[in-house]
C-alpha cells in the first residue's frame, strides 16, 4: 500500500489553481480537484519536495520553469487515435475538404493549412493529412490542373501545397508524434489500404512513410498566448476547450476566429459545444458528424 501524500491546504490549492490557470487556461473545478492533487503529488515526490509551498515556490522561480512544463504536462490526459470520431472525419473528409478546396481553386490559391491544436502525440495530424492526400488526389482527377505530371507520382499533387500544424503544450508527446511510429494496438483505426499506401511495417511497429511526414510539422504551443498559428482554412481542437472554465472558452474561441481564414471551419470535441458561447460561427452537421464555420462579420 502506497504512503499517503503531503497534505494539501485549501489556501495552497487556491495558489496552485491560479498559477496553472494563469499558464495555460487549465481550470480544476471541484470535481477535478481530486486529479490535480494526485498529480501534484506526484511531482511533489519526483523533485523530492516536502511541501506544496515549497513546490509553488519553485514553480514560480527563474529555475522552475522546466518542472512548470512537466507539472502542465502531467495536467492533460493524452488520449488520442487515429480516425478518431469518424462521423466528424467523414464530414471533413467528403464535404469540407471538397468546399475549401472548390472555393480556392476558383480564386487560384492553391494552398491548405490545417492546425491540429493539442495533437498529442500525432495520431490526429496523420490521419488529416492521409485525409487531405486522399482527397485531392479524387478532386485533382475531377478537376485536373495544367500542371506537368510529374514522376514519381508526389503525393501532393502540384501546384497545390499542404501545410499540417500539429501542436501541444507536451514536449514528449511532440517527440513522439515527430517520431511517427505506432503500435499494433495504437493502429488498430487505420484500415488495410491506408496502411499500405501511408506507414511502412518496422518490425512489430508502424512508421509514417516520409512523403506524409513532411505534410506535418509539430511545434509547442500554449493556447493561452497570442503567438498561435495564422491563416488556417481547418482548425480541429478537440477534448481540450472542457479543460478551460467558459471565461477561457469564449477567448479561446475568438483566438479561433481570428486565426481561420474567412469561412474556415473549427472542429470540437463530440462532448464540446460552441452553440449559446458565440455568434462568431454557425454549425454545420452531416450524418451525426458536426463543425462550425466561421461567419463573416458585417462591418
Amino acid at each position: 500500500m502506497s504512503t499517503p501524500g503531503v497534505g494539501l491546504t485549501a489556501a495552497e490549492l487556491k495558489l496552485l489553481q491560479a498559477l496553472v490557470y494563469q499558464e495555460c487556461g487549465m481550470h480544476f473545478d471541484e470535481r477535478r480537484t481530486q486529479f490535480l492533487q494526485d498529480r501534484l503529488q506526484r511531482r511533489l515526490k519526483e523533485c523530492r519536495v516536502d511541501s506544496f509551498y515549497s513546490y509553488y515556490s519553485l514553480l514560480v522561480s527563474h529555475e522552475g520553469k522546466d518542472e512548470l512544463s512537466r507539472l502542465l504536462e502531467n495536467l492533460t490526459v493524452n488520449e488520442t487515435s487515429f480516425f478518431r470520431n469518424k462521423a466528424q472525419m467523414e464530414l471533413f473528409h467528403k464535404f469540407v475538404l471538397e468546399d475549401i478546396l472548390r472555393r480556392k481553386q476558383a480564386r487560384r490559391d492553391y494552398s491548405l493549412r490545417i492546425w491540429s491544436a493539442g495533437c498529442s502525440t500525432g495520431q490526429e495530424p496523420y490521419t488529416l493529412a492521409m485525409l487531405v492526400a486522399d482527397g485531392l488526389g479524387y478532386y485533382n482527377l475531377r478537376n485536373p490542373l495544367p500542371c506537368q505530371t510529374r514522376l514519381p507520382k508526389p503525393l501532393i499533387p502540384p501546384p497545390w501545397r499542404v501545410e499540417i500544424t500539429a501542436s501541444d503544450i507536451s514536449y514528449s508527446v511532440l517527440r513522439t508524434g515527430q517520431q511517427g511510429i505506432y503500435t499494433e494496438a495504437q493502429m488498430s483505426g487505420v484500415d488495410y489500404s491506408y496502411r499500405l499506401r501511408y506507414f511502412d511495417k518496422v518490425g512489430d511497429h508502424y512508421a509514417v512513410k516520409k512523403a506524409l511526414k513532411e505534410q506535418v510539422h509539430f511545434d509547442f504551443h500554449n493556447l493561452k498566448t497570442e503567438y498561435l498559428p495564422q491563416r488556417n482554412d481547418v482548425i480541429f481542437c478537440r477534448n481540450v476547450m472542457m479543460y478551460f472554465d467558459q471565461a477561457e472558452q469564449k477567448r479561446l474561441i475568438d483566438k479561433f476566429y481570428r486565426c481561420l481564414n474567412p469561412e474556415g471551419h473549427l472542429f470540437v470535441g463530440h462532448a464540446e459545444s460552441l452553440l449559446g458561447m458565440t455568434e462568431k460561427f454557425q454549425m454545420v452537421h452531416r450524418n451525426s458528424g458536426t463543425a462550425y464555420q466561421r461567419v463573416e462579420m458585417r462591418s
